[in-house]
């Protein structure tokens, strides 16, 4: 199955979702050459992952160095249309953590997602919407992580009921605890 039909299976269930889903299906429909790539400026596809121990009851979060808090794996498409696979490839990279898997195949949230202008290498990267597909991963609660210097200053298991005094996005702090709640619900 391909993004676009992934995206429109997606059951959404929120007010948000209803909206963000059908502005993502207008969109990847008006743009379907760039959708995928960071060379749509406006706005392109990520896929990130929820990292969560096997009990859901810890979840491995990356301290990210351009934003300066504790949040989830993920990252751009970068031109491949599996989702679930780029999800997957973001957590073990940004983790050091193997053997990761998806609690479900299905995407389990659907957002779009401000990215305010910031310094990337040395270029300025400007303001963007991130098309925001998400999945819960399961990795081995005992598993040690390692940060990836390129990306984040470091990576640790949280107790679920803390994120937000780790994270200072309110936002994405919203969709961990929809994660969390709709994983605990399978």
């Amino acid at each position: 199955m391909d993004y676009l039909q992934a995206i429109e299976r997606y059951p959404a269930r929120l007010p948000q979702e209803i909206g963000d889903k059908q502005c993502i299906l207008e969109y990847a429909r008006a743009f379907p050459d760039s959708i995928l790539t960071r060379e749509n400026k406006i706005a392109h596809l990520t896929s990130s992952g929820l990292v969560l121990s096997p009990a859901l009851d810890k979840v491995l979060m990356v301290h990210h160095n351009i934003y300066q808090t504790w949040a989830w794996t993920g990252g751009h498409a970068d031109g491949d249309g599996d989702l679930l696979a780029v999800a997957l490839r973001e957590a073990e990279e940004e983790t050091g953590v193997a053997g990761i898997r998806p609690l479900t195949e299905e995407m389990l949230s659907l957002d779009i997602l401000p990215v305010w202008g910031h310094m990337k290498r040395g270029a300025y990267v400007s303001a963007h919407l991130h098309l925001s597909v998400a999945y819960v991963l399961i990795a081995d609660g005992d598993a040690v992580p390692r940060a990836r210097p390129e990306e984040n200053s470091a990576v640790k298991w949280i107790p679920v009921g803390e994120i937000d005094t780790y994270s200072n996005e309110p936002d994405l702090i919203a969709v961990y605890r929809k994660l969390i709640e709709r994983a605990g619900a399978l």
